[in-house]
């Protein structure tokens, strides 16, 4: 389901790339034009395949099995550095063409076309100056990190079917355990409730900051969006790690057997968990290194500050929780 969500966002992202690149043709490369259909193709084509058999443990042609499902993990994973390079570069230009004089830019601009062997004659046709355009243009922008979890979301379920190929399952150590999930129930009504309201919120406040911040507004109203986002982040987290640590100690008066058997999916679910973390921890601690040794120290730093050393504590807490959920049995 998640998967097919990405992909649906995936495919729109891919149809506002090719009403981009189409609104100048002329003096682009057809590449440029291909390459998001044939994405959308593969879009398609494997959200398909999993769909179809993401559950299958294969014992037949082993190694061609192993052969087409590496190919396919590396393709999504070279699918997901190539969104992540665009989105950063079109960051980089959208933050240049702020920052410097149109004259400069279009200068900046001619150079790369040059250098790329684009025309220079074609480089004012190549500007996105209509309304259509622009609409593609950031579109296909805020469509980015759809593309790069579903690229993401497609790598680990291809992992987990590339390790289940001959693998043979021992059918009386697991438990099946149905998930009785009624809506009105109480605590499922109230967790339901509380986590789309911090969405909602959360939505809101992200998209209030984004505008207030880079928007050509006075410097005390920047500052009043970065005190709410950091005070909102601050309530979000110190909630979060609560409920982290209240559910590790019901954890230890609820007892039950542990799972001590090898699941390549728990094992690939702790990999990312942790690898994920580490990216985080390392944020965490370059800024806190930075707000240490800048100045002057004001409201804003110790806000930031604490939002750093919540973020630790957070993800620490919340990867105790999940792991240690992961390995234990049903009722």
């Amino acid at each position: 389901g998640g998967l097919i969500l990405f992909a649906i966002f995936s495919l729109v992202m891919d149809v506002f790339k090719i009403g981009y690149y189409s609104s100048f043709y002329s003096c682009l490369s057809a590449i440029k034009i291909i390459y998001p259909i044939v994405q959308a193709i593969f879009v398609v084509v494997q959200t398909y395949f999993l769909w179809v058999s993401a559950k299958d443990c294969i014992h037949v042609h082993l190694n061609v099995t192993r052969c087409g499902l590496m190919l396919t993990l590396t393709t999504n994973l070279a699918v997901w550095m190539s969104a992540v390079t665009d989105e950063s570069v079109h960051k980089a230009h959208s933050k240049l063409k702020k920052n410097m004089t149109e004259e400069i830019f279009r200068w900046l601009l001619k150079e790369r076309s040059q250098r790329v062997g684009m025309r220079s004659s074609s480089v004012e046709e190549c500007n996105c100056n209509s309304q259509i355009c622009q609409i593609f243009k950031n579109g296909y922008f805020w469509l980015y990190p759809f593309n790069i979890e579903y690229s993401l979301f497609a790598s680990a379920m291809v992992y987990v079917m590339w390790k289940n190929v001959g693998r043979i399952i021992d059918h009386h150590s697991h438990h099946i355990q149905r998930l009785k999930f009624r809506l009105f129930r109480r605590t499922f009504f109230v967790g339901i409730m509380l986590g789309l309201i911090i969405l909602v919120s959360g939505l809101g406040v992200l998209i209030l900051y984004e505008v207030q911040v880079n928007s050509r507004t006075e410097s005390s109203k920047k500052s009043q969006a970065l005190t709410m986002y950091y005070i909102f982040n601050i309530v979000c987290l110190s909630l979060m790690s609560l409920v982290c640590i209240g559910g590790s100690v019901i954890y230890r008066f609820d007892k039950r057997d542990m799972d001590r058997h090898k699941n390549p999916t728990r094992t690939l679910d702790v990999a990312l968990l942790m690898g994920a973390a580490l990216g985080q921890y390392a944020i965490s601690y370059y800024s806190i290194v930075a707000i240490v040794a800048s100045t002057p120290r004001d409201t804003i730093s110790a806000l930031n500050l604490t939002y750093a050393l919540l973020m630790i504590a957070q993800h620490t807490f919340q990867n105790i929780f999940i792991i240690e959920g992961l390995h234990r049995q049903p009722p």
